[in-house]
């Protein structure tokens, strides 16, 4: 239970980790916010917002237009702003404005670390606050509305400013920082200690401590989708005063939550495979019958760990999990695979000491061959079951056609009961019943030999 409850904690310190430490991860995650249209949007109407909150555009319209056009600036002002909207969302969409936010981002996530750690540049710390400073963006706008450069000198320091982080939590955030850099490894180490302690107590049975071990990751898992869920709704709900920004807010969480949801889902993986590898060891039938079919395979450690060694490659190679993409939880991960497999091993050879590979080889031939012989005689029944439909139809047509007697379409049924018996359809009993039936049924015509009768001769009046 504990070694259960620890996963479920890791999960949420392996994500904030990679999340918020690894420089790669975050630049990615920063683009794929950008790559949104909903969030892409957003700050488009954010930096305009910006520029006409911080700047007078109708007044600076206003003397740049001659004196008999100056009544016009405000309208001028107002097709302008929708105009510069479009525009900001449209650079925003372009690959160069693409690439030079990621390059933005990842400078800024290192500028971040440096603030956490006591410095900062780009991400400054004025009066304790966490700002991203999104002012260089006004620059592509320059281009497209063709003002940007003008109205951007006039803007202030503080413009187009986002607070990522208030002072009151800086120095929570910095203690959190020193926490966060070691947290996943000792949790994930301090629950796998604490499962191979449990099996270390239970002797008597560790195949139960497995399967309850792997029902937990399977929880904590569910439990972490659950958190990332509710607080995703919780936190939208906080920082979202309009509904019109709740989309975006939404899709930032979501994309933001993805290397959280991997983890999730990868625990339920492991879960679930270390409940099968606990049925596999088990009393019942099925498995009974498995261990024993693998058993000429699984004696032998060289074939054992070839078998193995495909599986490791084919895991690595598909790499499912965001383990199996890191060289050190791949490496504990294929420990934990050897370690199952000797276990299995083990107690296959303890079951079945005498199982040889040549008679097993010999079995599968045998059952092939069985196979084979077993196709090749449906198919050969087929084969006469469809002859045997073809000449009945012949031979009803024959009798349609020539007006057969009764005694001649009796016979064709008695025929056809006793094929049904040949091939089992009848058996003894029902077979009786049904030509006792048969035969007992009245005739319907003259039977073949006997005199035909005399015409009916009709005297004219």
């Amino acid at each position: 239970m504990l070694a259960s409850v620890l996963a479920f904690v890791a999960i949420l310190a392996v994500w904030a980790n990679r999340q918020l430490l690894n420089t790669d991860n975050w630049t990615n995650t920063s683009t794929e916010l950008l790559e949104n249209r909903v969030i892409r949007d957003q700050i488009g109407v954010f930096l305009v917002d910006q520029l006409y909150a911080n700047v007078d555009v109708s007044a600076e319209l206003r003397e740049a237009l001659p004196e008999r056009l100056q009544p016009l600036a405000g309208p001028a002002a107002g097709g302008l702003r929708q105009l510069a909207e479009r525009a900001s969302k449209e650079a925003l969409s372009r690959p160069r404005a693409q690439q030079a936010w990621a390059d933005a981002n990842r400078n800024a996530q290192l500028a971040l670390l440096a603030v956490l750690e006591g410095d900062g540049s780009v991400v400054s710390t004025e009066g304790g606050d966490v700002v991203l400073d999104l002012n260089a963006l006004l620059g592509q706008m320059q281009e497209r509305v063709g003002i940007g450069g003008r109205l951007q000198d006039r803007l202030p320091a503080s413009a187009a400013q986002i607070t990522v982080m208030e002072s009151d939590r800086l120095a929570t955030a910095q203690r959190g920082l020193k926490i966060i850099r070691g947290l996943p490894i000792v949790l994930v180490a301090l629950s796998l200690a604490l499962f191979a302690l449990a099996l270390a107590l239970a002797p008597g049975w560790r195949r139960e401590a497995l399967r309850a071990y792997g029902i937990g990751f399977v929880v904590a898992g569910a439990l972490a989708l659950i958190v990332q869920d509710q607080a995703g709704q919780a936190l939208v709900n906080a920082l979202t005063q309009t509904a019109a920004v709740e989309p975006a807010a939404t899709a930032a969480w979501t994309i933001s939550t993805t290397l959280l949801v991997q983890a999730a889902w990868a625990t339920i993986g492991y879960g679930v495979f270390m409940v099968f590898a606990a049925w596999l060891a088990g009393p019942s039938r099925p498995t009974v019958a498995v261990r024993r079919a693998v058993a000429p395979y699984a004696r032998h450690p060289g074939v054992a760990y070839a078998g193995l060694a495909l599986f490791v490659a084919l895991l690595l190679w598909w790499a499912p999990t965001p383990a199996t993409r890191d060289p050190a939880l791949a490496l504990i991960l294929i420990a934990l695979l050897a370690i199952a497999t000797e276990a299995l091993r083990r107690k296959i050879a303890r079951e079945h000491p005498d199982a040889d590979m040549g008679e097993s080889l010999e079995r599968l031939r045998e059952r092939a061959r069985q196979g084979v012989a077993w196709i090749r005689q449906g198919t050969s029944a087929g084969r006469t079951a469809v002859a045997g439909s073809a000449s009945r139809v012949v031979t009803e047509a024959r009798t349609r056609t020539s007006g057969g007697s009764s005694s001649g379409a009796r016979l064709e049924r008695l025929e056809r009961l006793a094929r049904l018996k040949d091939t089992g359809v009848l058996d003894e009993q029902e077979f009786a019943a049904q030509k006792r039936l048969i035969l007992e049924e009245p005739g319907e015509g003259p039977e073949p030999g006997d005199a035909a009768p005399p015409p009916t001769v009709v005297a004219p009046r």
